[in-house]
């Protein structure tokens, strides 16, 4: 892709779509398989970004291609943190789930701003500009995000397949059945949740990488779990290429209605209508949907061709 479009506004286009098709991917874990829909993701996106920028100004990792290499650190680092936070609020279910883990996300914002010695407050962080070429700028970018993007639904196929995988799924079907039949919901909830805030982290490392300046607001902000929640509905929810697919549909829109719209605000209005529109009209989403389509279009040809075999016997 990027060596077939190389304006730089198409490249940086296909980098947030790579993003948030991964963050999707990795919020999908928790809230497509467990289905605890938890709305606090972005916190955990901005505490990757902030741990690459502390990594520069206390640590000095190097520029070029060194900070992608600390990105799987940063990863485990931000899963092995998430532990308790998931333990608290996985106490609570439903609702209270998602009020607990939104309430997570501004206490994060809140420290981001107050912490001045390591996040800079509202001053900002800052990174030495990557020493790329500039004619490939946004080329590096582009894969890490893709790798990250990989890893997720890597990641994501393989849980599926597994005893964490059925048991996520029985959890969200029934978890006081599932517990009652011997399924270790605890493990499972704190591994998917920890596996996710990781994936989560290491695609907010590459995006503060990215901008090279990273404020409070922007790092961890409600938008950005807004959309990992959006593109899975939208996509379909427990499915593999669902948040894919809703990352590619949603991230193009958004930037276009921001570049038509964003002056005024009203981009906003278009992306919660866009929500609407999913949750009344495909609310199990766009694969999900099309997959029961498939299956009542094959049980009505099945139908019809017995008919015509039974006439024809007749």
């Amino acid at each position: 892709m990027p060596y077939v479009f190389t304006a730089p506004w198409v490249q940086d286009l296909f980098i947030f779509t790579v993003m948030y098709a991964a963050l999707a991917s990795a919020w999908n874990i928790v809230g497509g398989y467990s289905g605890y829909i938890s709305l606090g993701h972005a916190a955990f996106f901005g505490l990757g970004a902030y741990a690459v920028a502390i990594l520069f100004e206390h640590i000095s990792i190097g520029g070029g291609y060194r900070p992608f290499f600390v990105l799987p650190l940063v990863g485990v680092a931000v899963g092995i943190a998430s532990l308790p936070i998931a333990w608290v609020a996985y106490r609570t279910r439903a609702a209270t789930f998602a009020i607990v883990t939104i309430t997570l996300l501004f206490v994060a914002q809140q420290l981001a701003f107050n912490l001045h010695s390591l996040t800079g407050g509202s001053q900002g962080a800052t990174m030495p500009t990557p020493s790329f070429p500039v004619a490939t700028y946004n080329v590096p970018f582009y894969f890490a995000m893709l790798g990250i993007l990989a890893l997720a639904m890597l990641i994501s196929w393989y849980i599926r397949g597994s005893k964490l995988g059925l048991a996520l799924f029985a959890i969200r079907d029934d978890e006081d059945r599932a517990r009652g039949l011997g399924v270790q919901t605890s493990f499972a909830k704190l591994t998917s949740f920890a596996v996710s805030a990781g994936l989560v982290a290491m695609a907010g490392g590459v995006w503060a990488y990215y901008l090279t300046f990273i404020y409070p607001q922007f790092a961890v902000d409600p938008l950005i779990t807004i959309g990992m929640v959006l593109m899975v509905y939208l996509g379909g929810r427990g499915t593999l290429w669902g948040p894919v697919l809703g990352a590619f549909i949603l991230v193009p829109a958004q930037k276009y209605l921001a570049y038509q719209l964003g002056a005024s605000q009203l981009y906003l209005i278009g992306y919660a209508s866009v929500f609407l529109v999913v949750m009344l009209l495909l609310p199990r989403g766009i694969l999900p949907s099309l997959a029961d389509l498939a299956r009542r279009l094959r049980v009505r040809h099945d139908r019809e061709r017995r008919r015509v075999e039974e006439a024809a016997t007749s």
